[in-house]
């Protein structure tokens, strides 16, 4: 299979509206473009590494999950083969093909909404102090990685390029998005979150937590930006799963394990990513596209 990269796009004639971590999002007429680059990020820092057919790994998956749950949750996506976009579009077709989604137009919520299924990451650390998470009082003795009794919402507040999220209470949330509009991402969220779990456990993946965007459209709230990913959700393998400690993953937990050994304060300017953690990265990645949805890259 021939690798990939795209870092950046630039296409002329359409308006750049954004470029996020990974994603440069393009408006055509009342709709987006949304163009998944092979940009890394870890600990809000864009490394200066890319990591080879990324974003179309991430495509792929994301459109696989958004057809899945179409009957949970309504989503954003028009498209994604670029000979049904307009046709102002389609002489990048090259560029877009397999990287890419024509989606409604959105207006996001000021709040990240994460589901939680096991205490990892951001979460353990808080349970270890206070045995909570976001505020959510916990039952004592649970192990890093362990399973929670059952999934909780935990949402964030959303950062810019370069600054932290902040984990919140669900009362925040409220005060932040409004009673109706939480709650039902709350529901929305355990819902999706509940079904990928359990499709992704017959395929041997355990999804730990994962984060969802929501925004209005028209005014319906809809599932945005992408949805069960390795960049947005913690993959481990059921095989290797051993409560007690960090986990083998499918994610960018690899890549954070090896950051967190260096001698770098998480701050830009990124370090340089040797071949093999670039390469095992992409592997991961791969393993999580073919776990899911049973084929490889095309």
């Amino acid at each position: 299979m021939t690798e990939n990269i795209i870092v950046k796009t630039n296409l002329e004639g359409l308006k750049l509206l954004r470029r996020g971590k990974v994603r440069d999002v393009y408006e055509v007429d009342d709709n987006l473009l949304i163009v998944a680059s092979d940009r890394m990020s870890a600990f809000d820092v864009v490394m200066d590494d890319p990591i080879p057919d990324k974003g179309r790994i991430l495509t792929a998956i994301s459109t696989f999950w958004f057809n899945k749950l179409k009957d949970v949750v309504e989503n954003h996506i028009i498209s994604v083969n670029p000979a049904e976009y307009p046709e102002k579009c389609r002489r990048f077709g090259d560029q877009l093909r397999g990287r890419s989604m024509l989606v409604k137009k959105a207006q996001p919520l000021a709040v990240e909404c994460i589901v939680r299924g096991y205490v990892s990451g951001s979460g353990w650390a808080e349970y270890r102090n206070k045995g909570t998470i976001c505020d959510i009082r916990l039952p004592e003795g649970l192990p890093e990685s362990g399973m929670l009794p059952e999934p909780i919402f935990t949402p964030s507040t959303k950062a810019e390029i370069g600054e932290h999220d902040e984990n919140i209470s669900f009362e925040r949330a409220v005060s932040i998005l409004g009673k109706d509009t939480a709650e039902e991402v709350r529901r929305l969220s355990l819902k999706i979150y509940e079904t990928g779990r359990n499709f992704a456990h017959e395929k041997g993946i355990i999804i730990a937590d994962t984060k969802f965007e929501f925004g209005f459209a028209a005014g319906r709230l809809i599932l945005i930006d992408e949805v069960l990913t390795p960049d947005s959700s913690r993959f481990w393998p059921m095989a290797t799963y051993r409560p007690g400690g960090p986990q083998e993953s499918f994610d960018k937990q690899f890549l954070r394990d090896y950051l967190n050994g260096l001698d770098w304060p998480k701050q830009p300017p990124p370090p340089r990513l040797p071949k093999e953690i670039i390469d095992k990265t992409r592997d991961r990645y791969l393993e999580a596209l073919k776990r899911l949805t049973g084929h490889g890259l095309e």
